[in-house]
């Protein structure tokens, strides 16, 4: 549940570092967003996936529903917003695989939540939810969470207060490394889960930390675990933590493990990052698992 944006994506050398002119060599519109992206790694890695959101009742709108239906998602949820304009993002891409990002919301969008009752989430396994719709996704949260059904809240940047207001209703919360450096100030990994489980002590935490793995906090050890990734030359990091996301909640679903759920959205997230595209490089289950046999057991942080 959340964000469904219209994406368009310039390969360029460099970040530019001031005003002027940059000449992308390699381009790509694409329909994706936090939520949505998550969405496609789960019907990528074989699970079935439906996307509760909101696009504007204009062209892009139609664009974002109707490619990522093709893309295997359920869209009967979504919503079209009268006098509202679909969200857009422009996004520069270097050789490094590093991005910037300039993403626009209409706020009329997320002006109200979502009607819904338990009956509609009944067929559910589990909820993943960003930050994006937070009125929505507070719901949604505490729905699932009635139901006893996982409540995972994908815990990336957001608004001061968002995190807070969502944080109590999650099972499960997994953040991103710029999220966590806000909400704890540190830059050590272990603290941050550290800090963070102590601040969300009923949830499961996790850290996502790119190239250095995850950093989670082991309830049956009572400790911080840290959990290696792949080492991979990054082309494409975009959307490489939503595919994390879309991953380890269709594990969860699944009834893995979190070690195990882990190792295989730590997998899923790196092999995305070899593939300039966004969301387009998610991997299958197939190739995930293909894969595996690169990946440490995790270890005491």
């Amino acid at each position: 549940m959340g964000a469904a944006v219209l994406d368009t994506l310039f390969r360029v050398r460099t970040l530019p570092s001031g005003e002027g002119k940059v000449l992308p060599y390699d381009m790509l519109q694409i329909a994706e967003g936090m939520a949505s992206s998550a969405a496609y790694a789960v019907a990528r890695l074989g699970g079935r996936a439906s996307l509760w959101g909101a696009v504007g009742d204009d062209e892009t709108g139609e664009r974002i529903l109707r490619e990522l239906s093709n893309a295997g998602i359920v869209t009967d949820g979504m919503l079209r917003v009268e006098d509202a304009r679909s969200a857009v993002s422009t996004i520069l891409v270097d050789d490094l695989g590093e991005r910037l990002i300039v993403p626009f919301y209409d706020a009329k969008l997320h002006h109200s939540a979502k009607a819904f009752t338990p009956e509609d989430m009944a067929a559910f396994d589990a909820v993943l939810v960003d930050v994006r719709w937070p009125a929505l996704a507070l719901e949604v949260l505490r729905t699932a969470r009635a139901m006893g059904k996982p409540a995972i809240l994908d815990g990336d940047v957001a608004p001061d207060g968002i995190i807070e207001r969502l944080a109590p209703e999650a099972t499960h919360i997994v953040f991103s490394e710029p999220a966590t450096q806000r909400l704890t100030g540190t830059d050590d990994f272990t603290e941050m889960a550290r800090l963070l489980k102590q601040r969300f002590s009923h949830a499961f935490i996790c850290v996502t930390a790119g190239a250095a793995g995850s950093f989670w906090f082991d309830d049956e050890s009572n400790g911080i675990r840290h959990s290696p990734t792949i080492t991979v030359k990054a082309i494409d990091t975009l959307a490489a933590g939503d595919i994390f996301h879309g991953a380890f909640a269709l594990a969860i679903a699944e009834g893995k493990m979190p070690a195990d759920a882990i190792q295989l959205s730590s997998v899923a997230a790196a092999m995305k990052c070899e593939v300039f595209g966004g969301r387009s490089g998610a991997p299958t289950r197939a190739e995930v698992i293909a894969r595996l046999g690169m990946y440490d057991a995790s270890s005491p942080a």
